[in-house]
């Protein structure tokens, strides 16, 4: 049974391909800034449902669909993607000898409602950085279009001291979480 993946993410995409999930893919055009006063885990639920309302209007009420969104957050900020360079750089920057949390929320539903949600929160410690290297690295642009202004998967795999929780959490949907809560489903529509 093939599900709509509601995101243009190549990473979200490679990620359901190695767990097995078929999907087409229907990307949600919704409006991702945060309300005033909004904390990082309540902005990334109401994404979440926004994409998922999005994504469920164009398509058949009985087809699964899966949304997901990554945040980054330090300080009780999240770092989005990077409007530019100079933001890139002073994102890695603001992370460098530290530990953020990456949080990632995936939601199932069909046309008729949700049928789970669930974040999945991730610890990651970055190595204290030169200023060289986090210019070498925004050069690079692979952060551009990342949540925090960093690809984990990529060159900033060597800014990472440890991690706590899921890797591929931090690239963009958590395989084992997924795949649990996929399994389950399937088991609950043939019962």
């Amino acid at each position: 049974m093939k599900i709509v993946l509601g995101s243009a993410s190549p990473r979200r995409r490679e990620i359901l391909e190695a767990i097995g999930i078929a999907h087409d893919i229907v990307v949600a055009d919704i409006n991702e800034t945060s309300e005033p006063g909004e904390v990082p885990l309540r902005y990334l639920e109401r994404i979440v449902v926004e994409k998922f309302t999005a994504i469920a209007t164009q398509v058949d009420a009985l087809r699964y669909v899966l949304v997901a969104d990554t945040i980054v957050i330090v300080d009780s900020d999240i770092l989005g993607k990077p409007k530019d360079d100079v933001e890139a750089a002073a994102m890695v920057l603001r992370l460098s000898g530290r530990t953020h949390e990456v949080s990632t929320r995936f939601l199932f539903g069909l046309g008729t409602g949700v049928l789970h949600a669930e974040t999945v929160r991730t610890e990651v410690h970055f190595r204290v950085l030169e200023a060289g290297e986090i210019a070498a690295y925004v050069r690079t642009g692979e952060g551009s279009d990342k949540a925090g202004g960093y690809a984990i998967q990529g060159k900033a795999a060597a800014f990472v001291d440890w991690i706590r929780g899921s890797y591929s959490g931090v690239v963009g949907l958590p395989a084992a979480e997924v795949c649990v809560a996929w399994q389950k489903l399937m088991r609950d529509a043939t019962n």
